[in-house]
């Protein structure tokens, strides 16, 4: 993916050689860069403006990169993906259920951070005209409208991340047809195997809370034992 420069980044971190270095080369492979040194920055500029994706460090002054992600998830679905020094799988797994959509453990190299930030880009529905006959999903009361990749529950639009609007065009594609993990894995970019399985977990077991009445039964994203996942709407 060729980045383009109507995309705008904001950067979030509180060492300011790291910022900088970022915000030059992000900016030198056609991105529009923002940056803020802590989470208070942060908000003030997102008050102002709208940004594409957020690349936010973990280990931050004041509130840290999880506590900052998953107050955002409160009211926005701006894609982010964190910045963290733990290498530890279970620090990554908290960032994930905060409601990040990926991760990038330091140190790590400029071109990998450009390749997770397309990747994460590519996730995200891009914007349709309304059709004259829209392809909808029915999972109990909630409808998911497949050609605008929306969700509705009644009137009230179900907000989702980058990460589970493209699980739910990955679904939505084969209803009633099991998807393996190793499949979801690929699909998202993420690769690696092993902790990325219980990456996806953590990514279904959020998506069910939004779509299944009951998410710890759930009746419409089903867990087929030994295979994968499966969409059943009604």
């Amino acid at each position: 993916m060729t980045a383009a420069t109507d995309i705008h980044l904001l950067i979030v971190d509180d060492d300011e050689r790291i910022r900088g270095l970022l915000q030059k080369f992000l900016m030198r492979n056609g991105f529009f860069v923002s940056a803020a040194r802590d989470a208070a920055h942060a908000r003030r500029l997102l008050e102002g403006l709208d940004f594409d994706l957020m690349v936010l460090d973990v280990m931050m002054p004041g509130e840290d990169g999880i506590a900052f992600t998953r107050s955002l998830r409160q009211k926005m679905t701006v894609p982010i993906l964190l910045l963290t020094a733990r290498g530890e799988t279970g620090d990554r797994i908290t960032g994930l259920e905060a409601g990040a959509d990926d991760y990038l453990a330091k140190p790590f190299e400029p071109k990998e951070l450009l390749l997770r930030i397309n990747a994460i880009l590519r996730r995200v529905p891009a914007e349709q005209s309304a059709p004259d006959a829209p392809k909808v999903l029915y999972l109990g009361p909630v409808r998911y409208d497949i050609e605008r990749g929306e969700m509705w529950s009644g009137t009230d639009q179900v907000r989702l991340t980058a990460t589970e609007s493209q699980l739910m065009r990955i679904f939505s594609a084969q209803p009633g047809e099991v998807i393996t993990r190793t499949q979801l894995v690929d699909d998202l970019g993420r690769g690696n195997g092993g902790a990325q399985d219980r990456a996806i977990d953590v990514q279904i077991t959020r998506l069910r809370r939004k779509i299944e009445t009951d998410p710890k039964q759930p009746r419409y994203l089903q867990t087929v034992r030994g295979a994968g996942y499966m969409l059943a709407p009604d």
